[in-house]
């Protein structure tokens, strides 16, 4: 019985070795990259392009790496979709830091643009119209779009002309920073408008 419980255990401790050499490799895998280098270039024939752009023709995949192993490069499959797929020799990790850094350099330049709405009142008083009108204007001034909307209440839909007002003298009020993408209109018991801020 002890024999059998030692074997039981070892047996146990083998798969989980296993397992998690298998969890392993999947999660490789997954990391792996998915351009086409060096052994990952398996295509019956593939045209080449030196490391400065000279013009070396079609070859087999093979010959292409003998190639690219004479000058201690990678080959890398830049356009695989032609035909014959086109190959270039170059320096593989080279190549990764300048896409990786190109790519950094584009998220850090990217602004997603945001449309941030203020709300008014066919009865807001001057002073409030200023204050909503400086928020909007730092919106505007940060590269996001404005919604601007004014709300009528009960009776108010009778004098949609007086919302109308308050709308225009808002807007007047943004004329330096925006432009109007979209003019006012209604929709329910809300008066909207988009305005976008002017290009600089």
């Amino acid at each position: 019985m002890q024999y059998a419980s030692v074997f039981i255990r070892i047996e146990k401790e083998l798969i989980l070795i296993v397992d998690n050499r298998f969890a392993a490799n999947n999660k490789n895998k997954g990391n792996q990259n998915k351009d086409l280098v060096n052994e990952n270039v398996r295509f019956p024939e593939v045209l080449l392009i030196g490391p400065t752009g000279e013009q070396f023709g079609v070859m087999s995949s093979r010959e292409a790496q003998f190639k690219a192993n004479e000058y201690d490069l990678d080959l890398l499959c830049v356009a695989p979709g032609a035909k014959p797929p086109v190959c270039k020799i170059i320096n593989y990790s080279k190549y990764r830091f300048e896409q990786q850094k190109k790519a950094k350099e584009a998220k850090k330049n990217q602004h997603v643009v945001e449309v941030k709405e203020v709300q008014l009142t066919p009865q807001i008083g001057g002073h409030d119209m200023e204050t909503k009108a400086r928020a909007a204007t730092k919106f505007l001034e940060a590269g996001n779009k404005v919604k601007v909307g004014v709300r009528f209440r009960g009776r108010q839909m009778t004098h949609i002309e007086v919302g109308q007002e308050v709308m225009d003298k808002f807007i007047a009020l943004l004329s330096d920073y925006a432009n109007i993408e979209k003019p006012s209109a209604m929709e329910g018991r809300w008066m909207y408008a988009i305005l976008a801020p002017k290009k600089k």
